[in-house]
């Protein structure tokens, strides 16, 4: 059974409110969970189609990342955005730049995988680092003696970027901007 206009319209108005509030991004399984009667993924996906249409133009657009949907500013005004929190987001070393890189283009890889590419060893507080930020996880382990760890990137690190996989990752040229100079 369809649901009638008014229906359809409280169903978007409580998806587009949950949304809002949400501080993570929400699937299509959370998105499902607000409703005592089962809603058709198809059904959802045109309420989300919906919903981004009535907010085009607008400060606010609603995108779809790796782990689900949510609402940010559009990129246009991020720069006015930044005024009211002038800090500056997290600088990372070289070191931790290319470890995150090769991960996230060439991954999973081990740790030997990692530092044949690199040429030098991985520090354990690299790879601390990008765990912590929530960036990297272990997501298996190599069929080798001593089982080393296969890391790769997280859905975490496809949301920071903005992205809905690693297909859309920028040219690795781009990611100099975040890299302290050495000193």
């Amino acid at each position: 059974m369809q649901p009638s206009v008014h229906d359809r319209t409280h169903i978007q108005t409580i998806v587009e409110t949950a949304l809002l509030v949400a501080t993570e991004p929400l699937g299509l399984h959370d998105i499902k969970k607000l409703f005592a009667e089962e809603l058709k993924a198809e059904f959802l996906h045109e309420i989300l189609d919906a919903i981004q249409y009535a907010w085009a133009g607008r400060g606010i657009e609603l995108v779809k990342l790796a782990s689900g949907w949510r609402f940010r500013a559009r990129m246009e005004f991020q720069p006015y955005l930044d005024r009211l929190a002038p800090e500056k987001p997290p600088r990372y070393s070289r070191a931790v730049m290319e470890t995150l890189a090769i991960i996230a283009y060439k991954g999973p890889l081990t740790r030997g995988e990692i530092e044949e590419i690199r040429g030098v060893a991985v520090s354990s507080n690299i790879v601390k680092t990008l765990e912590e930020r929530g960036w990297i996880e272990v997501v298996g382990h190599r069929e080798t003696p001593g089982r080393p760890g296969l890391y790769a990137t997280t859905r975490r690190f496809l949301d920071d970027l903005g992205l809905k996989s690693r297909t859309e990752l920028p040219p690795l040229a781009e990611l100099g901007q975040l890299v302290v100079p050495a000193e």
